[in-house]
């Protein structure tokens, strides 16, 4: 069967349970039992003589024997118990106990991956449910052996269920896996340019994934570089949150490698809140972290790390809860090593929200400042849409380095490779489109390239920079004591507080109350002898207001004196500007707007050329300055990918759009004629 085929056969199984389980718990049977059918006929060849190596060495009363049966199974995993999938089938009454002992003989490493799918109680459902033995047989007529189903084949099956299972949830497969063709673009972005290096003699490499789901951006990326130096030493290294994919990707590189190794640094649990790899830097980091998840489950050890500074994972700041994309990005240059020692290149895929969310000073626009000023970042690619398995959305590559070449520092490539896909023959989910291998050298050759071109724009690092300035604008107010806004001061909490009382005896209340509304008519008394003059001059309004109270022999009180203020005042652009004490032009909060000023610019100049001609009165904020540099204006970065590829499509001629209406007027009238006979 071919792997289609397989994947068909094992979905089919579900045919089987589905009365016993519901749909988005078909991946409780079917994944583990595809990883032991698969462990069993690994194991088959050495299983007997595992068993007799073990009566040997009990024989001879030695008890460390891990070491001992993993030679004899020519693996690092072995089976000391008596079953297989024909014994276990063979005696029908006991096949659930049976099938425990079958478990319980793997080797502790193995049991630790197995243990990860909860498959005890799936046991005991299934087997409650009269349906072990049955679901067992199916297995049993699967053949999974790595001689006919190699490995880069069972991690698309494993990839092609794992979506399956999450179409069924409706829950988001882009967490666990990437596509393939992606996947090889991604490892061959990450090499290019690389090749001189790969090829030199006794090189050792690492690569991590900090969320490697089912492991195959691991693997394809160390099969890149076997494809380029095949006699290079290669570790892998990865860590991944979900238990299941965590297995499948740990059983997988356990049959791959005898050695276990790149098994044994495969680990469990969140990376953003327990990083298990803490310390180690990489030759290569590669990873697509889930879009638009929030880590609100990691927040307190988050909060934590960026707090440490520089001693921390998260230094330059902390992106919104609702999307942790870029808390993987940080973390993975955290583990990048230093230049000196060979430095590091790293290859992420996002959507298009870390490219330009958040605002100037906020965490998303630091974390992009931090890494452009620090010429990390070499190139951004934009991929077709729906080449993702359960979204149509954008996405980008992101290819990082802290070793550029000569002719990429300071400078940042953007590639758009949104029109490099071929329709798929078969839609999977939401993937209609793939990226060819004639396709896929395209986009690398467009990423090797020293010039820009139709697909390619080559930027400093500080032009997505920008200071964020304040403008402002004076105020100017009329006003008036006309009844509309006298009804207007009734309402304001500085006049409405004069007839409140916080004392709590009734008595005194009411008295206090009662006094407060005599002040209150009083106010209004006091306010109905300035003249209904329409006032266009703060002062003078204010000296006409003084004058009434000292006739009434009355004092305002602050509170009061700013409710008047407010209440009998409007905005008015022909009024004379309100100033402050030192004789300076009070800023109108309603007015107020702000500029983005590319960093290459002066700020002067960009305000005398865009804002003065348009409000001649307005000025720059100066007390608005950024934290870090002390200028005016706070920093910020964003990378408007789509502006740069903008082209722009003339509208249809008006001819040619008349022409049609006329021609559409013509059908319906014909139509019209046709029913009414």
């Amino acid at each position: 069967m071919n792997h289609s085929e397989i994947v068909s056969f094992l979905w089919n199984i579900a045919d089987l349970i589905r009365d016993s389980f519901k749909r988005g718990k078909y991946q409780d049977v079917i994944l583990p039992l595809t990883v032991l059918r698969r462990l069993d006929q690994v194991l088959a060849p050495t299983r007997e003589k595992v068993r007799e190596r073990q009566a040997t060495l009990k024989a001879q009363g030695i008890k460390e024997l891990d070491a001992q049966l993993r030679r004899a199974s020519g693996y690092a995993f072995y089976n000391t118990s008596k079953f297989d999938f024909e014994r276990l089938l063979a005696d029908s009454p006991n096949v659930a106990a049976n099938l425990r002992k079958y478990i319980a003989g793997f080797s502790e490493n193995m049991r630790e991956v197995i243990e990860k799918f909860d498959f005890d109680n799936t046991i005991t459902k299934l087997d409650q449910a009269g349906l072990l033995f049955q679901v067992l047989e199916r297995f049993k007529n699967v053949d999974l052996h790595p001689d006919r189903v190699d490995n880069a084949t069972m991690g698309s099956i494993f990839e092609e269920l794992i979506r399956k299972f999450n179409e069924a949830l409706d829950e988001n497969p882009g967490e666990h896996f990437t596509p393939r063709d992606v996947v090889r673009l991604m490892a061959d972005l990450l090499m290019a340019g690389d090749e001189a290096r790969l090829r030199k003699k006794d090189m050792v490499f690492t690569v991590y994934d900090p969320c490697c789901g089912t492991g195959g951006m691991l693997t394809i990326a160390r099969d890149r570089i076997r494809s380029i130096s095949p006699d290079a030493e290669i570790h892998l290294f990865g860590q991944e949150v979900n238990p299941e994919t965590y297995a499948v990707a740990k059983s997988d590189l356990y049959i791959k490698d005898p050695s276990g190794r790149d098994a044994d640094r495969i680990l469990f649990g969140s990376t953003l809140s327990n990083d298990r790899h803490p310390r180690t830097k990489f030759d290569y980091l590669i990873a697509n972290p889930p879009y638009g998840k929030d880590w609100a489950r990691d927040e307190e050890a988050v909060t934590a790390e960026h707090e440490k500074g520089e001693g921390g994972r998260f230094v330059p700041g902390l992106p919104r809860k609702s999307d942790g994309q870029l808390l993987f990005l940080l973390h993975m240059i955290a583990h990048m090593q230093k230049a000196a020692d060979g430095g590091t290149r790293l290859a992420i895929i996002m959507n298009g929200s870390p490219l330009f969310t958040g605002d100037a000073g906020g965490g998303e626009s630091e974390i992009r400042r931090w890494i452009l000023e620090n010429d990390w970042l070499e190139a951004l690619i934009a991929l077709p849409e729906q080449l993702f398995y359960n979204t149509g959305i954008a996405t980008y590559i992101w290819i990082l380095s802290n070793r550029k070449e000569k002719h990429r520092r300071g400078k940042v490539k953007l590639i758009n490779a949104t029109e490099k896909w071929v329709a798929m023959r078969k839609s999977l989910g939401n993937k209609r489109r793939e990226i060819s291998e004639e396709q896929l050298r395209r986009i690398v050759d467009l990423y090797l390239a020293i010039e820009a071109g139709e697909s390619v724009r080559i930027f400093d690092s500080t032009d997505f920079g920008y200071r964020k300035i304040t403008v402002e604008r004076p105020l100017k107010l009329n006003f008036q004591v006309s009844v509309e806004r006298i009804e207007r001061l009734k309402t304001e909490s500085g006049f409405e507080n004069l007839a409140k009382s916080k004392k709590k005896e009734a008595k005194v209340k009411a008295a206090e109350e009662a006094e407060g509304r005599k002040e209150q008519a009083a106010v209004l008394s006091m306010l109905a002898k300035i003249p209904t003059t329409l006032f266009k001059n703060r002062p003078a309004f204010e000296k006409a207001l003084e004058k009434a109270a000292q006739t009434a022999g009355m004092k305002i009180a602050g509170a009061v004196r700013k409710a008047i203020i407010s209440a009998l005042s409007e905005r008015d652009e022909t009024a004379e500007i309100c100033r402050d004490k030192e004789g300076k032009p009070e800023p109108d909060s309603d007015l107020r707007d702000t500029e983005n000023v590319p960093l290459k610019e002066s700020i002067e100049t960009y305000f005398e050329r865009e804002v003065k001609p348009h409000v001649p009165d307005a000025w720059i904020n100066t007390e608005t300055c950024d934290e870090r540099d002390g200028k005016i204006g706070k920093v910020g970065y964003e990378i408007n990918f789509n502006r740069y590829f903008y082209k722009y499509t003339p509208p249809r001629p008006l001819e040619e759009i008349e022409a049609e209406i006329k021609a559409l007027e013509t059908e319906i009238v014909a139509g019209m004629k046709g029913i009414t006979g």
